[in-house]
């Protein structure tokens, strides 16, 4: 069995100001802060053969807090690439790309990627991993397109967890974050 722990990291000042974040590499709030060490009582009473962490510094500070120093990183575990809509607020985006989004199919950033490339990009990294259980620290992209692929959806909230059983693509559970 391959049991994943996703974890998506705090709250970021974009994230606060409602604009999209995809590779920019910002760090965590104060709450953000809060939001991860909220995890951490939790998260560190389980044990896990793996833990990882996008090579984002939002990500990589979230795995800390929550948990310790990750044994690795990944940029595989990145956000998907907004391009040239990186940073814009919600109501700046034109009418198509807001649909494309909440869609979360079809939608090709541009300048950026493509939901099927992100989809691409983090299914062969859950595929590479050995079996056992894996905690892993990403973003809420990455989240809502694995609730999506097991029939799901959802606007993950800072520091929520998905646990799945990525052998027979089941989802576990849904806990949402904590403090925001």
């Amino acid at each position: 069995m391959s049991e994943l722990w996703l974890v998506r990291h705090g709250e970021t000042p974009w994230n606060r100001e409602g604009r999209l974040t995809g590779w920019t590499d910002l760090p965590l709030t104060p709450l953000g802060e809060q939001q991860a060490r909220a995890l951490a009582s939790w998260l560190r009473a389980e044990r896990f053969e793996g833990v990882v962490a996008s090579d984002l510094r939002r990500a990589l500070q979230t795995a800390r807090l929550a948990y310790g120093e990750p044994k690795a990183t990944s940029p595989a575990l990145r956000e998907l690439d907004f391009g040239t809509l990186e940073g814009l607020r919600w109501a700046e985006l034109a009418e198509e790309h807001r649909r494309a989004l909440l869609a979360f199919e079809g939608f090709q950033a541009p300048g950026g990627e493509s939901v099927a490339d992100l989809r691409r990009r983090v299914f062969a990294f859950f595929q590479s991993l050995p079996k056992g259980r894996h905690l892993i620290f990403t973003h809420g992209g990455v989240l809502r397109l694995v609730l999506r692929a097991l029939g799901q959806d959802g606007f993950p909230s800072p520091c929520a967890v998905v646990g799945l059983d990525w052998a027979q693509q089941r989802l576990l559970f849904v806990r949402e974050g904590a403090g925001g």
